[in-house]
């Protein structure tokens, strides 16, 4: 996003996807990648750094509530819901309490 710092981008996505507000850290905790729309002629190659919030807040109100529904579980239990390898890789390792 321009003139966003990678970290602010990423609370961008956040409150759009998940109504998620809190203070991000500028720390890369991994990297991965992904096609989205792979059995269409939109089909694009997408690579993802990932930045940790500390979520103070969840609103009720957000972008994205209409297509996304969202629950809060572990970063292990996470990686076993996610269909990408590599971030499920990156979730068995996270810990939130680092950050």
């Amino acid at each position: 996003m321009d003139g966003q710092t990678a970290g602010e981008a990423a609370a961008i996505e956040a409150w759009e996807e998940a109504g998620a507000k809190g203070k991000v850290k500028e720390f890369c905790v991994g990297v991965y990648s992904y096609t989205k729309d792979p059995d269409t002629k939109a089909a694009l190659p997408c690579i993802v750094a990932l930045y940790p919030i500390k979520v103070k807040k969840l609103a009720k109100e957000y972008p994205e509530r209409k297509s996304r529904k969202r629950k809060w579980v572990s970063p292990k239990k996470a990686a076993k819901l996610v269909k990408e390898p590599e971030l499920a890789a990156i979730l068995k390792r996270f810990n939130p309490k680092i950050y």
